[in-house]
């Protein structure tokens, strides 16, 4: 049996939500951001989802997840100089951390304040 379950994020602005991504190599798998007020949008195996919210304040959402991946460091290099850090929407990454658990991992958050933490087992 194949199982998988697909987070579905709040956006503020779907158009800037699919920037933000595509920087970071994703791209959209679904219709118009415009036509459903969804975005689908995916990179490899991986899908993120979001639905459009106007009163998301990204200083004050606590929506996240957890993506796995294959070598964490590695995709911390490559997203490192994609993600402009932006103070009025806490917009950043953050450097990978060896964790306790056994995991390396690092954390970005988009423009609409969804925390993605991403990491690979060590």
């Amino acid at each position: 049996m194949n199982e998988r379950a697909v987070p579905i994020l709040l956006s503020r602005d779907l158009r800037e939500t699919l920037a933000f991504f595509e920087r970071l190599g994703f791209e959209n798998r679904g219709a118009p951001p415009e036509e459903w007020g969804y975005l689908i949008i995916g990179r490899g195996t991986a899908d993120l989802h979001f639905t459009e919210d106007l009163s998301v304040d990204p200083l004050r959402t606590s929506s996240m997840c957890y993506l796995y991946v294959d070598d964490a460091q590695r995709v911390y290099e490559e997203w490192a100089d994609a993600v402009d850090p932006d103070p009025a929407t806490g917009s950043r990454i953050v450097a990978p951390v060896t964790t306790d658990y056994g995991m390396r991992e690092f954390a970005i958050v988009d423009r609409s304040g969804n925390l993605v933490r991403v990491g690979s087992p060590l």
